[in-house]
């Protein structure tokens, strides 16, 4: 957790130098109109996301509140395959700004599409596209999510799993625990996806959650060809994500997740897809070359930055945009004086195999 006197002294910097003129002198330089920011979002809430997860969701308020701001700051919003191209020729705009989404969950469709088309902006969306064709929740993040909704009661989990793990489920360190333990016996029970998703229903029944009513919302789903489609009729440009959210540490294994990932898209785009970004942002330097071997133009990931000339086109680094980041701090990095301060770096290498 972020300590939060640093945070206010941070935004207070940011303030200060916006009142200064140094935010809008950097925003005018050399320095900026040579680096594109690409700015990473998960999910916009359709109800009570955000709340559960502001980390991943951010209310769709908010979303329309950072979409204004790119308009007022006169940000050059360009398309992904358009930004990349530019910035290796040296011939950005002046304040390039690039928009990504991953994962492709339902309330891209219902939330994210209209107002991206409201505002006139393009964006990419990395798909990941196994649940596109299993039209069911995500468990792991559904698993979560119940937990969560379910977080003023008690959870015995001997008639789901059949065995005695009992959680008060008000701490999230107990949500935590108890998603590990459904993840992990169904890891065990090597369950399918249909499978997983009894065990979904199991628990939110165990919880007093209405899980058909989640269903009907289609919270935590992926989106279905037709919406894949629709949105790639209207400016949005789906690329790869890896078809299962996964990125083995084996080279066969790990090209036939782009395989089947660019073979879904193509079949619900008519597009070949080119451009790539690492599940969860974990990546191996292993990875590269088989990226190339596969032909990626691009992969992007979590690591916080601006892409410049001298970055990897394999590495590129986005700024991940979330509740939790105020709109000083937004506006700081459309400017670029965000750069200057110091921050964590977030890079996940992923682990070596045993």
């Amino acid at each position: 957790m972020k300590n939060p006197m640093l945070k206010k002294f941070k935004q207070a910097t940011l303030q200060s130098l916006k009142s200064t003129g140094m935010s809008a002198l950097v925003e005018a330089s050399r320095w900026r109109r040579q680096r594109l920011l690409i700015l990473a979002y998960h999910g916009i809430s359709r109800t009570d996301e955000h709340l559960w997860n502001g980390s991943q969701y951010m209310s769709v308020e908010l979303f329309r509140g950072r979409l204004a701001q790119l308009q007022r700051s006169r940000s050059v919003v360009l398309p992904l395959d358009e930004a990349i191209q530019r910035l290796y020729a040296n011939d950005l705009p002046d304040k390039s700004v690039a928009l990504t989404f991953d994962d492709g969950t339902s309330d891209f469709y219902q939330q994210a599409f209209p107002l991206l088309k409201e505002f006139q902006f393009p964006a990419t969306l990395y798909l990941t596209t196994f649940y596109s064709h299993y039209n069911r929740p995500i468990f792991d993040l559904m698993c979560a999510y119940v937990l969560w909704k379910g977080r003023a009661g008690l959870l015995d989990l001997q008639k789901i799993i059949g065995r005695a793990a009992r959680f008060e489920l008000q701490s999230a360190a107990a949500r935590d625990a108890a998603c590990i333990e459904l993840r992990t016996f169904a890891g065990a029970q090597k369950m399918s996806a249909v499978e997983k998703d009894g065990l979904l229903a199991m628990l939110a029944r165990e919880l007093r959650v209405d899980y058909d009513q989640l269903l009907a919302q289609r919270t935590l789903h992926v989106l279905t060809p037709d919406e894949v489609r629709q949105i790639a009729a209207g400016r949005i440009d789906v690329q790869l994500h890896t078809h299962r959210h996964r990125t083995p540490l084996d080279r066969e294994l790990f090209l036939r997740e782009i395989e089947d990932n660019r073979k879904s898209v193509y079949d619900m785009t008519g597009t070949e897809a080119a451009h790539f970004c690492y599940p969860s942002g974990a990546y191996d330097l292993r990875f590269l070359p088989w990226l190339d071997e596969a032909g990626i133009i691009s992969a992007t990931t979590c690591d916080t930055g601006f892409a410049s000339p001298a970055s990897n086109r394999l590495l590129l680094p986005r700024v991940i945009d979330t509740s939790a980041l105020s709109a000083i701090e937004f506006e700081s990095w459309l400017t670029g004086v965000s750069a200057a301060l110091p921050r964590r770096r977030r890079r996940k290498l992923k682990e070596q195999a045993a």
